[in-house]
């Protein structure tokens, strides 16, 4: 799968962005920097296994193991202490970021219900792009009766693109499915 996506942007992204933005060099051209995806296990407070499930999900989920999040502060409200294990995060790069973007792109955001698309508002303003999943059932490596809860993710695709307009044009292409009309710059609305 990661070739699929690594070919039609060697193919057809690369020169479909140079004609649009008039980049002179090649490395001006954006491209996948790398993929984090982060999820937040609130349980972990109370129940420590809690966290166990949500890492062998996000490893399976992935491909790659996470490492384990931290707390930086101490909240007395939330019975929480600096360096209580409180999420997962991986970072993926090369071969298995792409298989996870075509992933992402071509099968989990359609499984998701009354999809209609991504927001264009969630560009960062340096070309990065965040989304959240509610559930990590739409992927399809998790078994659904081996689930004890239904956690969210954060998903961050981090470019090199240098404005939102460059990011949006760059993933669109690459087969992120962003709403119709939704975005506030020109460029954007398609």
């Amino acid at each position: 799968m990661a070739e699929r996506l690594k070919e039609r942007y060697d193919q057809q992204v690369r020169k479909q962005l140079q004609d649009r933005f008039g980049y002179k060099n090649a490395e001006q051209i954006p491209k996948l920097e790398k993929v984090v995806v982060n999820m937040s296990v609130g349980d972990a407070i109370a129940n420590p296994k809690a966290l166990d499930a949500a890492v062998s999900e996000l490893a399976a989920i992935s491909g790659q193991r996470p490492i384990v999040t931290k707390a930086k502060k101490s909240i007395a409200a939330f019975k929480l202490r600096a360096g209580m294990n409180l999420g997962a995060k991986v970072t993926l790069r090369g071969d298995r970021m792409y298989v996870f973007i075509d992933k992402l792109f071509n099968i989990v955001l359609p499984r998701i219900r009354d999809f209609r698309g991504l927001p264009a508002k969630s560009f960062d303003g340096r070309g990065n792009y965040n989304l959240g999943l509610r559930e990590q059932l739409v992927f399809p490596e998790i078994n659904y009766d081996k689930v004890d809860k239904a956690r969210g993710m954060d998903v961050t695709i981090v470019t090199t693109a240098k404005t939102d307009e460059e990011a949006a044009e760059f993933l669109v292409a690459m087969g992120l499915p962003l709403q119709k009309g939704s975005a506030t710059s020109p460029a954007l609305r398609r």
